[in-house]
Parts: C-alpha cells; structure tokens; sequence
C-alpha cells in the first residue's frame, strides 16, 4: 500500500493556489445549494470557470446547468464556440435572449445602440422562473471598482438587486450562502484572479479559445476612442470610416460597446507578453459601456447585471 503525501504549500506555484481556491468554491456552491447555474458566454473568463468546474468534479460531469444571455449582437465566432463547448461536454445551456425581450415590447433598443444594460431583465427573470439559488460569474476584482467591492460569495434579493452594505464577511475562505426564498447569491470563484493569471492559466492548461482573441485582419471603424467591428447592429455611422487593421480583443461581449485594440499578439506567449505590459485593465481599455458613468458598472450591479 502506497501513501500519498500533501503537496507543501510552499511548494504550490500561484497558479495551483487559485485553482485550489475556485475548485473548492465550486464544491462548497455543491454542498451548499439546491439548483445552481454557471453564467457561459464563450470568453475566457468563463471559459476558464468552466475548465475550474470539471476539474472540481471530475471524473463525474458537472452537476450544474449553463446560462447564456445573448445579446443578438454577440460575435458570431464566439457563439460557435460556445455551441461546441457544450455538445463537447453534453451540458445543458438556458439562452436568456435580449432579442426576445426586444421583439414582444419588453425592451426597447437605447439610443446609443448598445444592448448591454438591456441584458439585466432577461438574465434576472430567466434566474426567477429556474428558481436558480446560485449563480456562478466570472468577474474578477481586478476588472473595475465595483467588482473589486464584491465577495465570492454575493448576496442579491428577491428582485435580483444588491447592496454592496449587505456584504457578508468572509474571514478564513469561510462562505455564506445562507439566503430567503425567493433570494439568490451570486459567486465568483475567479475574484482574486488577475487578467494575467486567467492568460497564464490558459497557456498551463492549454484551453483552446475563440480566435478573436489573438491578433488578425478584422474590418473596423473607429468610436469614442476604441475598434469597433462594423455590423448589423448599426456601427458604422455615416460619418465613420471602415478599414482593416491587426486588432484582438481582450473581451468580448455585444459588439455595439467592445472594442478590439491593436496588437500583432498571435500565440498565447505573446499575448501573456502583452498583457504583463498593458497599464490598462480590459474592460478600461475596451468597454465603452463602464464609461458611461463613474459609478456604471455599480448601478448595473445594483440592478441585478453581473
């Protein structure tokens, strides 16, 4: 009979502590709640997520469904991605459409054309009707201030809406998912990840990924300082110009307010070399929609948003 010994922690690299700390989030989520779901829209960071949860409960499948809330004018490339990560692993993914909400006079398209804020209702009563009593998002505390303020565990109410003053404390990586009915609790395994660390963890585990995310020709215009991808959900006005150029994207999301940035990065060593040198976060450099406001992304959050 052989004996294995713990890893000393010393031993761990940062990378192997953060994917101890998510592997145990999504178990503890397991024990702790009835019916949770993982928000899965084909990025990475919840491409990453999804990697942490079939680790967690390998060689068993993943005991939780995925949820989408698609925009309409998400990037076709990265919702057939999305598609054959799915049927690669026979999961079971809710599509929450904002078109849907568009077409019935739930929603109305906003003047500025972007469908981000728009996906607050969809997501929220597609959460209500499920009965879902966790969802898992990829935020990361690095990607802007109102995220930052978040624990892993986070507290929303019957209408879906948060109170960053409600926040439950989290001392020794001790949760709290204790919740009324009707109530559910947002958790983000991926909060004290960085950027570099979701890239660096890519490389590791060598997770295929969209290609919009590594450097190619891509036909652009120009909007409020950011790459916009010109198509069917209004870009580019008659006043922008159209031209082709080396981008990639370091979101991805509705292509009305995610820009691509310049890059020649083709290989993951080159984006990982990219990144440690940005001295912008991603969502600073390339989502017009947290420029709205000083305080958009907490009043979505407020709402009920990610």
């Amino acid at each position: 009979m052989t004996t294995t010994l713990p890893v000393p922690v010393a031993a761990l690299t940062h990378l192997d502590v953060l994917e101890s700390e998510a592997v145990h989030i999504f178990r503890e989520v397991a024990g702790e709640f009835e019916k949770p779901v993982i928000l899965f829209s084909g990025g990475k960071d919840s491409i990453v997520m999804l990697r942490l949860a079939l680790k967690a409960f390998a060689p068993a499948p993943v005991p939780f469904t995925l949820l989408h809330v698609d925009t309409g004018h998400n990037f076709p490339e990265v919702i057939a991605y999305r598609d054959r990560i799915v049927a690669a692993h026979g999961l079971r993914l809710h599509v929450a459409s904002v078109q849907d909400y568009i077409d019935s006079g739930k929603l109305r398209e906003r003047p500025d054309g972007t469908r981000n804020p728009l996906q607050t209702l969809p997501l929220t009563e597609k959460i209500a009707s499920e009965k879902f009593d966790a969802v898992f998002g990829g935020g990361r505390r690095d990607e802007e201030k109102a995220r930052a303020k978040e624990r892993v565990f986070s507290l929303r109410d019957e209408f879906s809406q948060w109170d960053p003053r409600r926040q439950r404390p989290e001392l020794w990586q001790l949760y709290n998912g204790r919740h009324a009915p009707g109530e559910h609790v947002r958790v983000f395994p991926l909060s004290n990840w960085t950027e570099l660390d979701v890239w660096q963890y890519i490389a590791r585990e060598h997770i295929p990924l969209p290609q919009i995310y590594f450097a190619h020709q891509r036909p652009v215009f120009k909007r409020s300082g950011m790459w916009l991808t010109a198509g069917d959900w209004g870009g580019p006005k008659d006043d922008e110009t159209v031209e082709m150029r080396q981008v990639r994207y370091r979101t991805v999301g509705d292509m009305s307010c995610t820009g691509a940035v310049d890059s020649t990065a083709t290989t993951l060593d080159a984006v990982i070399a990219e990144i440690a040198a940005s001295r912008l976060t991603e969502r600073g450099a390339t989502r017009a929609d947290d420029k709205l406001s000083e305080a958009a992304m907490e009043d979505r959050k407020r709402e009920g948003y990610f």
